[in-house]
């Protein structure tokens, strides 16, 4: 392949030196990788500039580099080529480079900050089971079909998903759904991408270590919406005090869903137990596995975009209600000795701890205690972690504080600050084990029969991350030991 067969109008390119002849065999931002043949693209990062390793690039053989700015020094066997941003060049690149694998597929992406993983992992299955084959990007796992290949984050980097996108249509998938983070849309990792559909479930403080602002994190997701084509769609929750502010400049055809007003598809809640959902979905009952008010929400975005996708209302609904939690989500856990209840969720924003909160102090007798296991992840927001704290002291009649993932930060001062936003009445209620597996352990000897734990912040985590270092440590695994 050439290097000029991977270039458009939308890479932005400004000019070039040397041959676009120039016969190429890989794409990478890690110079580390740039062997002979390759493409070097010079991504200037959160913490490293990509400019700063052109050279180093360059030894290892790259035959061409993509960058924002020239260097001094120009090999004459390299073809370069300025652009105007080198990450938005890359994913449109990466896109023709693996020969443009979301035109062949039915792309859709959700966007929002809770229920991402929940929602494109039941549209997964729910087009399995409707006998497509599918593809899955997400927090959990990837997936092509049967085959589950490791994820590393929320989105991956351009390479990563067309690389994904291109094995799903070689290997027969129609449909993929994909989380779409806040950070994967400003740092143009979905650049290039042609979407089907976009999905916006909510979104709630989160992420402002990162956007510093909630104003410019509610524009980082509309950014996705408003780069949807014409003939996409852009469903968003009604519900949700933003949600109609990312229709308001998209192509796409707009929908909305809700559980409160007059929607494109519309949902009652009839019942919810710890057994699952008895909902009304447009004027139609059906039983659900999923248990709470934020799965409702959940399950009509997944019926809603079935339907948007062109399949009928009574096959969809039919096959929904087989479906069951995804890993972590709300997952749990009963002992059939003593009946106590666990429950697993990887609520880690205030706002998804009360959702989860709330829906089990609803449902639970009044002779049953709730009982919450939760701590904060370090290097992120510091802000929420106080918020956190009050939110499972307002619900839940025993709290444990306990290291989440502290990364690099030392886990008493994350405690600390989430003892900070207590009054002293709340600081009773509370017991400080750092020491996760301990106050998982603390939580089961406390509950009496019937009782119901919630450990919270984690879900389908298997580890803990501690100063650089990935732990095994499995919520589920812990609960099971002690319950």
């Amino acid at each position: 392949m050439k290097i000029e067969e991977l270039l458009s109008k939308e890479c932005g390119v400004k000019q070039t030196v040397g041959s676009l002849q120039t016969e190429i065999s890989a794409l990478t931002q890690d110079s580390r990788k740039a062997e002979k043949g390759a493409v070097f693209f010079a991504v200037r990062g959160t913490s490293v500039d990509g400019h700063s390793y052109i050279d180093t690039a360059v030894k290892q053989g790259a035959a061409a580099v993509v960058c924002e700015e020239l260097p001094r020094q120009l090999s004459p066997d390299v073809c370069y080529i300025q652009v105007a941003d080198s990450s938005r060049a890359l994913g449109f690149m990466a896109c023709a480079f693996y020969g443009h694998p979301s035109r062949s597929l039915k792309l859709v992406g959700i966007t929002g900050t809770n229920g991402k993983t929940t929602t494109v992992t039941l549209l997964y299955r729910l087009m399995r089971s409707l006998g497509y084959e599918a593809g899955l990007l997400s927090t959990i796992e990837n997936r092509i079909g049967d085959r589950v290949v490791p994820s590393t984050h929320t989105t991956g980097d351009p390479l990563q998903i067309n690389a994904l996108l291109r094995q799903m249509v070689d290997e027969g998938c129609q449909y993929a759904f994909m989380e779409v983070s806040s950070h994967a849309i400003v740092q143009n990792r979905i650049a290039g991408l042609e979407f089907t559909g976009a999905i916006f479930s909510n979104i709630t403080r989160d992420h402002l270590d990162y956007h510093k602002t909630f104003e410019a994190y509610i524009k980082a997701k509309k950014a996705f919406f408003d780069a949807l084509p014409a003939e996409a769609f852009a469903l968003t929750n009604a519900d949700d005090k933003n949600g109609m502010v990312m229709l308001q400049n998209t192509p796409a055809r707009k929908l909305t869903y809700s559980l409160r007003m007059p929607a494109d598809f519309s949902c009652k809640i009839i019942e919810d137990s710890l057994q699952g959902l008895h909902l009304e979905i447009d004027r139609k009952e059906v039983y659900m596995r999923l248990v709470g008010r934020f799965n409702a929400y959940n399950l009509t975005a997944i019926y809603a975009t079935a339907v948007s996708l062109g399949f009928t209302s009574d096959e969809v609904l039919a096959a929904m209600s087989s479906l069951e939690e995804a890993p972590g989500r709300f997952q749990t856990l009963a002992s059939t000795s003593s009946g106590k209840t666990g429950v697993v969720d990887y609520a880690h924003t205030p706002d998804a701890l009360e959702n989860v909160l709330d829906t089990l102090s609803s449902l639970i007798l009044p002779e049953q205690n709730l009982i919450c296991v939760v701590g904060c992840g370090g290097n992120r927001d510091a802000g929420k972690r106080p918020q956190m704290a009050r939110i499972a002291c307002r619900y839940a009649g025993k709290v444990i504080f306990t290291s989440d993932n502290p990364r690099f930060e030392d886990p008493q001062d994350i405690l600390d600050q989430m003892l900070a936003g207590l009054s002293p009445m709340q600081k009773e209620q509370v017991l400080v084990l750092p020491d996760r597996e301990q106050a998982i352990k603390t939580a089961c000897m406390l509950a009496q029969d019937k009782d119901v734990i919630l450990v919270a912040g984690k879900g389908h985590e298997p580890y803990q991350e501690i100063k650089g270092v990935k732990h095994h440590f499995d919520d589920r695994e812990m609960l099971a030991k002690y319950l």
